[in-house]
Parts: C-alpha cells; sequence; structure tokens
C-alpha cells in the first residue's frame, strides 16, 4: 500500500496547534500554584516588581519565584520589563487570576483536569467496562472545583440576569415561595437566592454528602441557614413541598435518568410554578459545537458527566452538550407544556419549564 502524501504545512500547523495545547497544560500547574501561594495577589496594584521582591512579600524562596514568573511571562501572564529585570501584572490580568470574588476567576477551575488526571485509571477501566463513575467517586478536587468556579459565574448571573429572564418569578421570590435546587453541590446558587429574597425559603438537595455538609457550611457563613437548608437526596425523591420554583444548575445532563428527574418535578411543583434549567451552552448540532468552549466541556462530559449518568444506570446519557432541543425533548415527555429559552452567556443556557 501506498503512504498517503503528508502536507508539510498542514502538519507544522498541527504540530505547532498540539504543543501550543502541551503548553497550555504545563500552564495550567504555573496558575494553580500561583494562585494557592499568594502570588499574583501580591502581583495585584503593584506595578513592576521583581523576584526577589515578590518572593518576600509571599513567603517564598526566590530561586522559585523566578522561574514562575518566567513561565508567566512566557506565557503572557504576566509582563515583563527587561531593562528593570521586573515583572507586572496588568489590571486585566488581575480580574482573571488574582480578584477571587471576580466572575472571570480562572485559578480554580484548573482543579478540575487536576482530577481528571488523578481519575486516568478509573476512566480507562470505564472505557473498556462501559462501566459508571459516579461524582463522588472522583478526586476531591473536582467538587471542589466545579463548585468554587460556578460561584462566581452563578454570582455575577444567577439574581441580577437569569431570575429575572424567567416570567414572573423574581415576584413570587420577593413575596415568598419555596425553592427547591435539585443538584445543589455545594450550595452556592442556593445561598446566593436567599440572600437576596429573605422571604422565601430555600431547599438545596445533593445525593453526595460531603458537598451537602460543604453547603450546610457556607449557608452559615453566609448567615441564611435559618432560610437555606440542605439534605442529601436525589433528583426523584427530595420531599414534595409544592415549590414554586425548582432550579436545576448545571446537573441534569449528569443524571443517570433526567426523564424521570423532570417527571418529578412537574409533580411536586405548585401550580404556576417554573422550572429553572441551567445548563451548558450547546448547539443541537456537533458540526455547531467546534469550538474551544465546546472542547471543554466535551471532554469533562467524556470523563465526568457520561460517567456519573452511566453510574446512575443511564437511562439517557445527555452529556454536557446537550443542546436546547434534546433538552426540550426532555420536559415534553416528562409532561411539561412550555418550555423556551430565556437568557444565555457563552458558557451556560438558561431555560425556563412550565406544566
Amino acid at each position: 500500500m501506498n503512504a498517503p502524501a503528508i502536507d508539510q504545512t498542514k502538519l507544522e500547523s498541527f504540530v505547532t496547534r498540539a504543543v501550543g495545547d502541551l503548553s497550555s497544560a504545563y500552564g495550567g500547574v504555573m496558575v494553580s500554584l500561583g494562585s494557592k501561594l499568594g502570588l499574583y495577589k501580591a502581583m495585584a496594584g503593584a506595578g513592576p516588581i521583581g523576584a526577589a521582591e515578590l518572593a518576600a512579600r509571599t513567603g517564598c524562596t526566590e530561586r522559585y519565584v523566578r522561574e514562575w514568573l518566567n513561565a508567566q511571562a512566557a506565557g503572557d501572564y504576566v509582563g515583563y520589563h527587561a531593562v528593570s529585570d521586573t515583572y507586572e501584572l496588568s489590571p486585566e490580568q488581575a480580574l482573571v487570576l488574582a480578584d477571587e470574588e471576580s466572575p472571570l476567576f480562572i485559578p480554580h477551575a484548573w482543579q478540575v483536569p487536576a482530577s481528571m488526571w488523578f481519575d486516568e485509571e478509573r476512566t480507562l477501566e470505564a472505557f473498556r467496562t462501559g462501566k459508571g463513575v459516579a461524582w463522588g467517586d472522583h478526586d476531591g478536587r473536582l467538587q471542589c472545583g466545579v463548585a468554587a468556579f460556578y460561584r462566581n459565574g452563578y454570582r455575577a448571573s444567577l439574581v441580577p440576569e437569569w431570575l429575572p429572564a424567567l416570567e414572573g418569578v423574581v415576584e413570587q421570590l420577593e413575596a415568598g415561595t419555596v425553592v427547591a435546587d435539585v443538584g445543589c453541590g455545594h450550595g452556592h446558587s442556593t445561598v446566593l437566592m436567599a440572600q437576596a429574597f429573605p422571604r422565601s425559603r430555600f431547599h438545596g438537595f445533593d445525593g453526595h454528602a460531603a458537598s451537602i455538609d460543604a453547603a450546610r457550611h457556607n449557608a452559615a457563613a453566609a448567615g441564611v441557614a435559618e432560610r437555606a437548608s440542605f439534605e442529601v437526596a436525589r433528583a426523584v425523591d427530595y420531599p414534595d413541598e409544592q415549590y414554586g420554583l425548582i432550579c436545576f444548575f448545571d446537573c441534569l445532563h449528569d443524571m443517570g435518568d433526567p426523564v424521570a428527574a423532570a417527571r418529578y418535578a412537574a409533580r411536586v411543583l405548585a401550580p404556576g410554578g417554573t422550572v429553572m434549567l441551567v445548563e451548558p451552552f450547546a448547539q443541537d448540532r456537533v458540526e455547531h459545537n467546534l469550538s474551544p468552549v465546546s472542547r471543554m466541556y466535551y471532554a469533562a462530559s467524556t470523563t465526568i458527566c457520561c460517567a456519573h449518568a452511566i453510574s446512575e444506570g443511564g437511562e439517557l446519557v445527555l452529556g454536557a452538550q446537550a443542546g436546547e432541543a434534546r433538552l426540550a425533548e426532555v420536559f415534553r415527555e416528562a409532561g411539561f407544556s412550555h418550555f423556551r429559552r430565556a437568557a444565555e452567556t457563552p458558557f451556560n443556557l438558561i431555560l425556563e419549564a412550565r406544566r
């Protein structure tokens, strides 16, 4: 057989792309180190700073700090001033790397691929056997990384943008209603709503006991424990309180039977109540999802989302790029007559459903 002809230009372009991806993966380790050691925070607003001074400010060793700084400069994560041999974190870079309250803060997100690498043996076995991997069976950096990364995005958008996009929901919350946050994780979304709407009562449910413990701690720290409670429960057996609002934040696609979860929500929803479904942004066809964000979501879906759904029996394994049409079909099958896109971001679809 004749060997296929190699287009040298295409080959060089792809090798450059692959090496760039590898460089980014190395860079993620540096981002995590810089965040945990306080290096970015020490640079924020400091102007040009030398390696020795940064090391002194953070209690680190200068030689390590200098090498880290050079890696940051090579990746354009900090600026380098050759004349003064100093490094500088711009205000824009600080929003992404140093400000933990910024909706753009990224370091926590690097805990997710760290957990994916740690769990590689489990994923290999899953590929070969078809078995699932439950959310709680992953390395702990997964749960902590996802919760911390999503928290800031929810803080920026949930109360000021997403809830007002739902018809009549803000008025109900202000008057006082009962809310279920299904798959609440560490409870950040529940706490944000409880802080904003003191007349309503909020109940967070999750099948992962350690996450529920974290949620209770977060509610207590935020001073809303009296109106935000948390309980270990699945999406098909949490208490029926005839909820005015039921929320699924980035979790329905992880469930082994999303139709059953939606059908149960229909059963425990009060007359005139609303389901708020927040899912990763996706188009309905694969060829329209070929982007860096979709690549990230498909990769996480491979090792985390699909794996958990399969661990729950996998009646319908949606994956993290299900798209609006498939999600609408889930809710139609569950008995909902109203389903619409209320809002969107580059990372999320915000969908509204009513019976």
